[in-house]
């Protein structure tokens, strides 16, 4: 790289890394602070890069925003009897629902980074660890001494369906608007922004905020009826909310027992600024907003082994086809039908995140299953 011009040698130690300081280009290249900036500059005209973190035109990634926690899973090998002690087997895998996303969104291909807190604990190591060798990019993760990794810790009876699940997530709320803006570069460097609502709510907004004045995308996947409470009453700069029957009833505050309702309630949460919604109903598929009303999607058929991971699945195939296909020009119903795809294909194997993963098996399920 010696040989090569001041300016070439520091485009390609961005290229590099793309979040390396000024001080440390001149330090490299034996250069002033105000020619490194001289350089960056002229790189930015030519859209060699894209200003500020110096984002690569090619390389704008999908950045998830959220959960990151040890997964337990503890599942019943006979029917479930409540109010004593049961035979189990027990699994641990690295879970969270951002995480999950964003593991699935890198096995499919896209660059994808992940701003999420752990404890700087054996736990947080081996999860950011886990993350970095999937292809996640975890440099904007939140390393927390003195705490606890969040751990999610969920009971399935003997034919794979939850029962009850405890988390501990309280380690999200350390990540608050002032340290979201401390990655703004990084979220406005990227193609899409996803997050999920184990946010505080002053974070979903300060979010919302920075999508309707940055223009980037934002993808908001609901987490569990409770959190709920975490989204903001005005949804203006929402790209996408994903979310379930039982979520979005919690939202509108009402039961929602009919195609009808749920379009009512969709309808109602667009006038709060969202631009369009995906629910989700198990083995009934899933419902989206469309320009020309509510549409319906049936989900394939699948031998149930574990429903862990399957909605964060969906949510991830939907993010892909967004990022794949570009925002404008993407096909929300082409987007659920990946997702539903890729939600069966979680729900069919034993990991929250199927290991077989790739962006071509995908696509040959959804082609087959559009043959059929």
């Amino acid at each position: 790289m010696t040989d090569l011009p001041k300016k070439e040698q520091l485009y390609e130690l961005i290229r590099a890394n793309p979040f390396i300081s000024q001080q440390d280009l001149a330090t490299q290249l034996g250069l002033s602070r105000s020619a490194v900036a001289n350089y960056i500059a002229t790189l930015v005209r030519e859209r060699r890069i894209l200003g500020r973190a110096y984002v690569l035109p090619d390389q704008r990634p999908v950045v998830c925003i959220g959960a990151s926690n040890l997964d337990r899973k503890l599942r019943s090998i006979d029917r479930l009897v409540l109010g004593t002690s049961n035979p189990a087997s027990q699994d641990e895998s690295f879970g969270g629902v951002a995480r999950n996303i964003a593991e699935n969104l890198a096995r499919l291909g896209t660059p994808t980074a992940l701003i999420t807190a752990v404890g700087n604990d054996a736990s947080g190591g081996a999860l950011l660890a886990h993350a970095e060798e999937t292809g996640i990019d975890t440099r904007g993760a939140l390393r927390l001494d003195g705490a606890s990794s969040g751990t999610y810790t969920a009971v399935l009876g003997h034919d794979g369906d939850m029962v009850v699940a405890l988390a501990d997530m309280a380690l999200n709320d350390r990540l608050s608007p002032a340290f979201l803006a401390t990655r703004q570069q990084q979220r406005a460097g990227a193609a899409l922004v996803v997050a999920d609502l184990n946010l505080p709510i002053e974070s979903v907004a300060a979010l919302l905020d920075d999508a309707a004045r940055d223009g980037v995308p934002l993808v908001l996947v609901a987490a569990s009826e409770p959190k709920m409470a975490r989204l903001p009453h005005s949804l203006r700069g929402l790209r996408l909310l994903i979310l379930n029957e039982g979520e979005l009833a919690a939202r509108v505050g009402r039961t929602l027992d009919s195609d009808a309702a749920i379009g009512a309630a969709c309808l109602e949460l667009q006038r709060q600024g969202a631009q369009d919604l995906i629910v989700t109903r198990g083995a009934r598929g899933v419902m989206h907003t469309s320009p020309a009303g509510m549409m319906h999607l049936e989900a394939p058929r699948v031998e149930v082994v574990d429903v862990t991971g399957a909605g964060d699945a969906f949510a991830a195939a939907v993010c892909w086809s967004l990022h794949k296909d570009g925002d404008d020009a993407a096909d929300l119903g082409l987007a659920c039908r990946r997702g539903l795809q890729l939600s069966a294909m979680t729900i069919g194997c034993a990991q929250t995140v199927c290991p077989t993963l790739d962006a071509g098996h995908l696509e040959s399920l959804i082609n087959a299953s559009e043959l059929d």
